[in-house]
Order: C-alpha cells, then structure tokens, then sequence
C-alpha cells in the first residue's frame, strides 16, 4: 500500500488488523511526508524518528503475538507540546522551559499508550497556549496562520503529516485552528476529558480536545481518552459516551438545527455572513434562526476576567523568574490577570453555569446549534493566531463542540461550520455531524 499517511485513522487501523500493512511503514510514510512538508509548515517542536520507529516495530510485534490490542493500535498521533510526555520534552512554546523533561505521561497521553498509540511527537504550540504564536504555517497558505494555539496539531492533521492529534482550548485554540486548517476539530464538554499533567492556563476553561480528518477518526481518537480521572476533580464519573457508535446511528428523526449568529457575529467578515446565508437557505426547513439578543455580549469580558485571572496565578512563577523572556502580549494578560477584583472573578464564575443552563430549554426543541468556527478564513500573516470570538461563549459555558470543514471561502481558503450541544451530550454532537455532513453532500 503506498501513500499510507493519506489514509483515515479509521481505515489505517483496518488495514493493520487485516495484516494489509503495518504500524511501521504507516510510520514510515508519515515520517516521510514530515520530511517532505515541514520544513516548511513547521508543525513539529519534537520528532525522534528512530525512537518513533521502534515504538511502530514493538506495536506490530505486539498484535502479531496474538495478545488483546487496543482501538488505536498502531496509529500514530501527534500531541501538542503542553501534555506532558515521558519520552519527549514538554517545552510549553517557551523559552523558559526549553528542554524540560518529565518522567510522567498526562493522563490522556498514557491512555492513547494504552489503546496502542504511537506517540510521533509533540506539536508546536503558541506561547503557553496563548496567543502569541510559534512558527508554525497553513499547510493550505504557507503565508496564512494556523490558527492557535494549537497551530502545530491542527496543520499536522491537515498536511497529512499525522492522522490524529491532540489540542487543547481555553478559549478557541481547537475550533479555530481546525477551521483555518480545515480539518475536523472537537472539543468535548468540561470535564469530560482529564487534564492532568497538562499546561494549567484556566481550570475552569481548559478543554482537552482532537484533530482529525473525519468525524469517525475523532470519534475514535476521543473515545480513548474520554473518563473520569482523580487527579482532576473536574472530570465526570458519568458512565463514558460511544461516539463511534453515535457516528453510524441514524437519528430516530432528522435533526432540526438553530442557527445562531452569536455575539461574535460582528466580528465575522462579509464572505462569512455570505457563506452561511447560502448554507442557511440550502438547509430548508432543518434549520430555523435563533436571536440570542445582547445578553450574551458580556460573555467575553466574563471569559477574559477568569482566563487573565487564572493565568496570573498559574503562572506566577514563570512571570516572577522569567517575564523578560515573555512576549508583550503574554505578559500583558498576565499583568491585566493581576489587577482582577476578586468580586468581578467570582461573578464572572457564577455565569459559567448561569449560562449553560440557560441554553436547555432551546435544546428540547433542537438538536444542535449551527454557527460560525471562525470570522473568516486565515488571516494572512504570520504575527496573529487569529480571532477566537466565534468559540468564547461556547467555551466559557463549557458546551461541546465541533468544527466540520463544510465550506470554503472567496480566497479557497476553508471556512469552518462550527456545531454545538448541549453540556453532557456529546454523542448527539457526533450523530448531528455525522447526519449534517451526509445531508449537505446530498444536496
């Protein structure tokens, strides 16, 4: 089989089990295409590919030995360089970690180990999961951003480079770069996904998330990290969603979609506005329009209160020992976090729930909310990540979400179609997903 790389998660993994291929010229050829593209779209801050090699060699010794195998076996997967790995340094795009090692996996990273993953290596990141960007480039428009924070994951995914990879998203670090990138991108609901061992920015923001090609390859990918786990007492004990059988289920109806523009519409530039004006009326009677009205519109300067907040306290240390090594941006936050009235925090939290609650009722007579990823295709230049408006709200109530590469736009640039559900229902997210991309290439 030749081209390997190009093939889906999904249909790698089925190759292997058939014996068809192996783990190893799999990642071979995924080594191959990161020598031929990344010097470059720079998605990588850590590759070893000898290393890499060997863990492909053992996971094909392992399957052929008859013993159980795992629902990723063999499949390898970029991680973004905020998750701690033991194997790989977790320099957390800064200099002042440069090197940093640990002797720990995360969580999520040792439970991708234990379905049989391939940890290739960890992907650039903006500073800190911020917004200062790294030197990553659009496979799409080498001249264009990735979208960030997690740009290196995101252009990984989409050049080929990897099948799946992990991101995380405080504010739109997952839904913008996959958008950008035009790829599928998820985000689950809070507390779905550990974060242990993971970059601390906001515990009450931060998302674990994936990249992937296909909705069935983040279903897949998703569904191997999602549980509760002690050691972050955000996570749920509620018993694990199947999101790659959600993704072959047929809806007992068709679903009926709310479009909602959302606070962030504004910002949206003019071949959004038209993209999802033509999408609005090519859906017909499966989507009707939802006002939010201005209520909404505080939501990002709650979001920015805790984010700027948490980000002060997380990160005290490196700001007291190393400030002069931070980007202007970054320690602008920081200083702003420091100021934060304790009054105004604790406010901004109580809307956290105020506001995921307030969207139950619309979701007893819809089944998923339609709206923009993105304002508009990637910027060009690479100095920005990009605006992450289009996520705030969604984010901020802790509602999962997903960004299918469904359009495109005057520059063929892709534009994202961002999907939302209700906190806590993830599953329907992925068979809505599955339902709507099916429905509009019908069309």
């Amino acid at each position: 089989m030749a081209n390997l790389n190009l093939l889906s998660a999904t249909d790698a993994y089925r190759a292997i089990i058939a014996g068809e291929t192996s783990s190893e010229e799999l990642v071979q050829d995924c080594l191959d295409r990161i020598s031929e593209v990344d010097d470059t779209v720079h998605a990588w801050a850590n590759i070893d590919a000898e290393y890499v090699l060997e863990q492909a060699k053992a996971s094909d010794k392992h399957r052929r030995s008859g013993a159980p195998i795992g629902p990723l076996q063999g499949i390898p997967v970029g991680i973004k360089d905020i998750f701690d790995t033991f194997d790989f340094p977790t320099q957390y795009g800064s200099p002042l970690h440069q090197d940093r090692k640990t002797t720990e996996d995360a969580t999520v990273v040792a439970m991708l180990r234990q379905a049989g993953a391939v940890i290739l290596g960890k992907t650039v990141t903006a500073e800190f999961a911020c917004m200062s960007p790294g030197p990553t480039t659009n496979p799409h428009d080498a001249a264009r951003t990735p979208g960030g924070s997690s740009s290196g994951s995101a252009a990984a995914v989409a050049a080929a480079m990897v099948p799946l990879a992990l991101g995380t998203q405080t504010n739109g670090s997952i839904i913008r770069p996959a958008a950008y990138c035009g790829v599928v991108g998820y985000k689950p609901s809070f507390g779905l996904v550990s974060r242990h061992r993971v970059l601390k920015v906001s515990s009450n923001l931060d998302h674990v998330g994936v990249f992937a090609r296909t909705i069935e390859d983040a279903a897949l990918v998703a569904g191997s990290i999602i549980g509760f786990d002690a050691r972050d007492l955000d996570t749920s004990i509620a018993p694990k969603p199947n999101l790659v059988a959600s993704v072959s289920e047929e809806p007992p109806m068709p679903p009926r979609f709310a479009y909602i523009k959302g606070p962030a519409w504004d910002m949206c530039d003019s071949t959004t506005h038209s993209a999802f004006g033509e999408l609005f009326d090519a859906m017909g009677d499966r989507v009707e329009e939802v006002d939010l009205g201005p209520v909404y519109d505080e939501v990002f300067e709650w979001h920015r209160i805790i984010m700027e907040a948490d980000m002060a306290k997380n990160m005290a240390d490196d700001y007291q020992r190393g400030a002069e090594q931070m980007s202007p941006m970054l320690l602008e936050m920081i200083e702003r976090g420091r100021k934060v009235h304790a009054v105004d925090y604790n406010l901004a939290l109580d809307r956290i729930d105020m506001f995921a609650k307030a969207f139950a009722p619309m979701f007893e007579e819809f089944d998923a909310v339609i709206t923009p990823a993105a304002t508009g295709e990637a910027p060009v230049g690479l100095d920005s990540t990009g605006n992450p408006a289009c996520s705030t709200l969604w984010t901020f109530a802790g509602m999962p979400t997903m960004t299918l590469p469904l359009l495109e736009g005057e520059a063929g640039m892709p534009l994202g179609v961002q999907l939302v559900s209700a906190r806590g229902d993830d599953a329907r997210l992925f068979r809505n997903a599955s339902w709507l991309t099916k429905y509009l290439e019908e069309l």
